[in-house]
């Protein structure tokens, strides 16, 4: 049980005193989810006033676009007596509430949905409680423990979060990154050992000397236990998130505080630590459990083959003293300087399944 007034801070640097130093992805997980310091284990950080704004935030119109898919999708489906609808990190409820709204229109879907939702926050599940009451939803802290219906499962926002290992290119070796103790603060080191060149994967095969590789093995290791259960089950998973098509050098690591990037070992616990995701390593994992993974588009495109411009034109038909903020919205939400090309989407689906917004 750790003491009373000390912060995660005081509590880490007695383990790597204790311990030596730890590795990054020991020390993200401290950060984020640490069981009583952790920064998803705090109050709500979504909004202006917390510490970043997510897509379902700025606009009614993500979250209803998620809802046609997520219709479009059952019907595939052919329509099951019974669906589970999973989705990780559901923030304030804002997305499933408004993709609900929408999806609840298919013939026979509000009565064969079976919610699920994954979160770690309970600030934030009290506000999904009162949000999606309606819908009467479960939250897991098991994903082995869902049931055996088809599944769908939604993932905004959710990979970026998840602990990644980084590997410092010296002298032709890989040496990986981790934090300790210099004059007695927090700093970034490296592991004293090099790391097997096997391991650290081919894309990274002709990286110079001074680059960084970032391993998401979280990611990576969750993607492949969803996409095996999904398997079995029939369905599909959608993944929006910032990051790379292809798995490349670079170093993403960024911390978040009102809005504004901090340093991350400054106070741990006080920011969200995030990474760029690698959905090609994603899309790897998905079709290592025997799904379809189709090819990645931009949060961009993805949108407005689903119709957000249309449903813009038609909110701002109808609501005239709302057209500016409309516009803004689809603007941040779409065009390439804002989240539109910088933010992906992954679709990993059973084969035969075509899921609306991808190329056929």
């Amino acid at each position: 049980m750790p003491e009373p007034g000390l912060s995660l801070g005081d509590l880490i640097d007695m383990q790597i005193r204790q311990q030596g130093p730890m590795s990054l992805a020991t020390y993200m997980g401290l950060c984020l989810t640490h069981p009583t310091r952790g920064y998803y284990r705090k109050a709500d950080p979504l909004g202006a006033s917390g510490d970043f704004i997510t897509a379902p935030e700025i606009s009614q119109t993500f979250g209803e676009m998620i809802g046609a898919w997520i219709a479009d999708l059952y019907l595939q489906m052919g329509s099951p007596e019974k669906f589970t609808l999973l989705e990780l990190g559901p923030g304030r409820g804002t997305l499933m509430s408004d993709a609900l709204r929408v999806a609840s229109r298919a013939t026979g879907l509000a009565k064969a949905l079976d919610l699920k939702l994954y979160e770690t926050n309970p600030v934030l599940t009290a506000m999904q409680r009162e949000k999606l009451s309606a819908y009467f939803p479960d939250w897991v802290e098991d994903i082995e423990t869902l049931g055996s219906s088809p599944l769908i499962i939604i993932a905004n926002e959710f990979f970026d979060a998840l602990p990644i290992r980084q590997f410092v290119r010296r002298a032709d070796k890989w040496f990986e990154r981790s934090v300790g103790l210099s004059d007695g603060k927090r700093s970034f080191g490296l592991s004293p050992t090099p790391y097997e060149e096997a391991l650290i994967g081919e894309a990274f095969a002709e990286a110079e000397n001074g680059e960084v590789a970032e391993i998401g093995l979280a990611a990576q290791q969750f993607m492949g236990q969803l996409c095996r259960l999904l398997a079995p089950r029939g369905g599909a998973l959608l993944a929006i998130d910032y990051g790379y098509e292809h798995t490349q050098p670079g170093e993403t690591l960024q911390a978040l505080s009102r809005h504004a990037r901090v340093d991350p070992l400054a106070q741990p616990g006080a920011a969200d630590l995030t990474t760029h995701v690698d959905f090609e390593a994603l899309g790897r994992a998905g079709r290592m459990a025997g799904l379809t993974v189709h090819p990645i588009v931009t949060q961009g495109s993805f949108l407005t083959s689903l119709g957000l411009a249309e449903r813009h034109a038609a909110l701002a038909t109808a609501n005239p003293e709302k057209a500016h903020s409309l516009a803004s919205a689809f603007d941040r939400l779409t065009r390439a300087d804002q989240m539109g090309e910088l933010f992906k989407v992954l679709c990993a689906a059973s084969p035969g399944l075509r899921p609306a917004g991808f190329p056929a």
